[in-house]
């Protein structure tokens, strides 16, 4: 039995629930449009790196008269019928961001009572577009994206302080739409399904306000670190927000995948299948040791398939290029090789098919794989270069962008000592 195909067709499976065209087909199959007033017009945005066959999906069930504007990261750029299509920057922000986030803003603004706006939300849309508040620059966004970055927070925590910092994050089109309304179909990859950081939140109320993000900067001990001028916009009292009502329906999700993943592990043979977490977040040295301690738990007088999803954090010492899910599959890499025995395989990717700023969607490792890393294994890894020292082991995970994110999945197999 082969079960390195095994692993890389139930991460496949994982990556085809979430298939952002299906999802929105699927949604308007049960659930009719809106009517619109005499001279009513629809605004349909799509933002993410989803965005591109979430609009196609959409504009087949959209009539006339309607506006569509797209905008994803540049691998997923494609031309869609009807449609302006942009391109702006990820993981970090730059000027073709800035230009996309104004263009969502203005493009919404033109919505009048009687029009219907629109949206199609999945991940990525943080970085993708922005819209920096107030008078703060582009570079003083990019330098706290960075710092974010590289920083270990979780994601929720790093659009908390994003959204404070945009026009655009944390409700700014329902704000530029007003009065039309607002309908979102979300394709969640955050951990946990909170609408407020998906693409942190364009449609959705904030996830805290200033005090809040100037509270875990300064908790974190980020706070020195960030611009002058950031520091200063997150220090300035806020008046109350009253967003416009907006219905947001979530179309897509990790645990989604997660039992779909379940499901065909099943249909692939004989396999004692266990969801054993939807909440693999924090350091990924932590969730090794929970990876391994799962693995020790389980059955061993039979074939196990352990699976897991979320999205881990990295906290940068080295110089390294690498990601979340290289990291964590070298970390299992090396306990898996003295604390495991039999036959087994772990994949840690990201459904996106890209991991950190990489050509890899993850890693794929075995009992075998430190071995062959060889001696400068350990060196590697302390200077996070993940990507280097799986790539000397022929254990990347190379798939490509996807068209599709809802995270990370991990998958655990193993078979039992001969």
């Amino acid at each position: 039995m082969d079960i390195t195909a095994i692993a890389k067709d139930l991460f496949q499976a994982a990556v085809d629930r979430a298939d952002p065209a299906r999802a929105v087909a699927g949604y308007f199959a049960h659930s009719p449009l809106p009517a619109l007033e005499s001279g009513g017009r629809y605004f349909v945005v799509a933002l993410g790196k989803a965005a591109v066959p979430m609009m196609r999906a959409a504009l087949n069930h959209i009539p006339e008269p309607r506006h569509a504007l797209v905008v994803t990261n540049p691998e997923n750029r494609a031309s869609v019928d009807g449609a302006e299509v942009m391109a702006g920057s990820h993981p970090v922000p730059d000027e073709a961001s800035a230009k996309a986030g104004r263009a969502i803003l203005d493009f919404v603004a033109e919505a009048g009572t009687k029009d219907h706006v629109i949206a199609l939300v999945s991940g990525g849309g943080s970085a993708l577009a922005i819209a920096p508040s107030g008078d703060l620059s582009l570079a003083d966004k990019a330098a706290v994206n960075q710092l974010l970055l590289a920083s270990g927070l979780e994601i929720n925590q790093m659009n908390l302080v994003r959204q404070q910092l945009s026009d655009l994050k944390g409700g700014g089109v329902l704000r530029a739409a007003h009065p039309a309304p607002v309908h979102t179909l979300i394709l969640s990859d955050v951990i946990g399904d909170d609408l407020r950081a998906i693409a942190s939140g364009p449609t959705v109320a904030p996830l805290s306000d200033r005090a809040g993000a100037k509270a875990l900067l300064e908790n974190k001990s980020l706070w020195d670190a960030i611009p002058e001028k950031v520091q200063h916009h997150l220090s300035q009292p806020m008046e109350p927000l009253d967003l416009p009502a907006s219905e947001n329906t979530l179309i897509g999700s990790n645990r989604h995948s997660l039992d779909a993943m379940a499901k065909a592990a099943c249909k692939a043979g004989d396999w004692d299948v266990h969801i054993v977490s939807d909440q693999l977040v924090g350091d990924v040295a932590d969730a090794a040791q929970e990876v391994i301690a799962a693995a020790k738990a389980a059955p061993a007088d039979r074939p196990v398939a352990l699976l897991f999803g979320g999205e881990t954090t990295v906290q940068l010492s080295g110089t390294g290029r690498g990601g979340r899910n290289q990291e964590l599959a070298a970390r299992v890499a090396k306990l898996g090789a003295t604390e495991l025995s039999g036959n087994w395989v772990f994949l840690s990717g990201g459904t996106d098919g890209r991991d950190g700023p990489t050509d890899a969607a993850g890693g794929l490792v075995d009992g075998t794989t430190w071995a062959r890393i060889g001696t400068e294994a350990d060196a590697l890894l302390q200077n996070n270069d993940s990507y280097a020292a799986l790539e000397k082991a022929e254990a990347l995970l190379m798939t490509g962008g996807t068209g599709t994110n809802v995270a990370d999945v991990q998958i655990l197999l193993m078979m039992p000592a001969s």
